[in-house]
């Protein structure tokens, strides 16, 4: 399966395929450095637009946009104390007092460094994790596929952090979208509530768009940016080049850190703001002068920056081999894949080799080109770009999301459609209603019914079928820990603070 790994690399160093990443990177920078949009939301907005291009193109962009939006981050967290992504916020603790001590451009050299090792790390771990993944799911047969989706939806609900019972919620809305529209054995109408265009079911764009993009528009319009930024003068900015021997003591926290951010990322639910955390905290923990820390400490602008982008291709090995996202991000790109006819899950390393190795490669290199576009973009120039005004960006965002919707089937009712779905996402984002459910409800719940119809049908209607092999029965237990496993943590803390009051 490794062959097929290099058989896939003459096809990406195309010139569209390789523009793509080199287009996505820049895109990605862009708006991550806006305080409150985020890779996601960039995604969301762009997934529209790629139904025209070749599946490598497509995931070049998105491949690019992840990568650049999580270094993108760094650069408002560092000027202005605001980070541009959540995973960045540990990045602001000694990146602001860098910039506030005038060595803000040497922060930002430190950050772009960082996440580009972080991003290879991370993309070498997709490629030697993945292929054998795949190979054992080969074996599933429809039981174990309705109990891997089964044990995805519980990890996001469980494991996602926050009140299970709205994450329950989450993935349940997520899942009655999903059996929308016409019942694939009899063909009858389910939900459609008389409407036409939904005979077809609820287009997965519609539904990314509506949840991810809009509600941090609405919050982008209603919250003016207001704060001290650093002025371009002060960046202290010298070529990345002179930079590097500065930053030659920062190797074992860059392997450390990226380790952290591979495991994490792997993990459902887990993401980017965990490892950036947890990496920091570590990292602090074994310096020499920790006191240090806070105060302008470089290692640990690059002990959070490393460990935020090690979770970006990793998270992808549980989606590309289980269908299991392990981000938010990852879970959006799942709907990039369906858009293109790319079912995630075993088959697809055996049907779409060039795609999926493919996009590994593309990770890759968009990792790589972070040092040689982030070290010159994310200087002067983005300490100015940070002043556009709010609604004047927001109103740029909402114009390419409605445009991107209607050229779907280029009718007015999915446009209706997902302003339906931005107002419950804001609802939802108000409520503190996890988002990743839904979307993951929306991808495995007819994945899951498809294969529990299957396999009640191979079984003459026995539910037993579900429970007659092994790696059924593993997939329940490990379902069952990650259910009962927060709860009874939850007690024996609650009975350890009640002991010590």
């Amino acid at each position: 399966m490794y062959s097929d790994l290099l058989h896939a690399l003459p096809e990406v160093m195309g010139l569209s395929n390789f523009a793509a990443v080199i287009i996505g990177v820049i895109a990605g920078i862009v708006v991550g450095a806006m305080p409150g949009l985020s890779a996601t939301m960039a995604i969301s907005v762009l997934v529209p637009f790629t139904f025209g291009l070749e599946p490598l193109v497509a995931l070049g962009l998105m491949a690019g946009i992840y990568n650049g939006a999580m270094y993108g981050g760094a650069i408002p967290a560092v000027l202005l104390r605001i980070p541009g992504t959540p995973a960045a916020v540990a990045t602001t603790f000694d990146g602001y007092p860098m910039a506030r001590k005038g060595e803000g451009g040497f922060a930002l050299q430190v950050a772009v460094v960082s996440s580009a090792i972080g991003g290879i790390a991370s993309a070498f771990a997709l490629m030697l994790l993945a292929p054998p993944l795949s190979k054992v799911t080969l074996l599933f047969g429809p039981s174990e596929v309705f109990w891997v989706a089964v044990f995805g939806l519980a990890s996001i609900i469980f494991l996602l952090g926050g009140n299970p019972v709205k994450g329950l919620i989450s993935a349940c809305f997520g899942v009655f979208v999903s059996v929308i529209g016409a019942d694939p054995i009899y063909g009858t109408d389910r939900f459609t509530f008389g409407q036409l265009e939904m005979l077809d079911g609820i287009n997965i764009v519609i539904l990314l768009v509506g949840l991810y993009a809009l509600p941090p528009v609405i919050d982008l319009l209603e919250t003016p940016l207001k704060t001290d930024s650093v002025e371009s003068s002060k960046l202290g900015t010298e070529p990345i080049w002179k930079a590097m021997p500065r930053m030659k003591g920062f190797w074992k926290t860059w392997l450390r850190s990226s380790v952290f951010g591979i495991w994490i990322g792997i993990l459902p639910g887990a993401g980017g703001s965990m490892a950036a955390f947890m990496s920091y905290n570590e990292a602090r923990r074994t310096s020499k002068n920790p006191e240090k820390w806070g105060e302008g400490e470089p290692e640990g602008v690059a002990a959070s920056e490393t460990a935020n982008n090690a979770d970006t291709a990793s998270a992808l090995i549980p989606a590309l081999t289980l269908g299991i996202p392990g981000t938010a991000v990852a879970a959006v790109m799942l709907g990039g894949l369906l858009v293109h006819g790319l079912q995630p899950g075993p088959m697809l390393f055996r049907e779409n080799p060039d795609v999926v190795f493919g996009f590994m490669w593309q990770f890759l290199f968009g990792a790589i080109l972070l040092i040689l576009l982030g070290g010159s973009l994310a200087t002067n120039s983005f300490a100015r770009l940070l002043n556009l005004p709010r609604p004047l960006l927001g109103s740029v965002i909402i114009v390419l999301m409605l445009i991107g919707v209607y050229s779907i089937h280029g009718r007015m009712f999915d446009v209706y459609l997902m302003l339906g779905f931005g107002a419950v996402g804001w609802v939802m984002d108000k409520l503190k209603f996890p988002l990743p459910p839904v979307v993951l409800g929306l991808i495995l719940g007819g994945f899951a019914e498809e294969n529990l119809r299957l396999a009640l049908r191979i079984g003459r209607g026995d539910w037993g079928v579900l429970f007659q092999n092994t790696t059924s029965l593993v997939l329940v237990a490990l379902t069952v820990a990650v259910v009962v496993g927060p709860i009874i943590k939850r007690r024996v803390i609650d009975r350890r603070k009640e002991a010590e009051g």
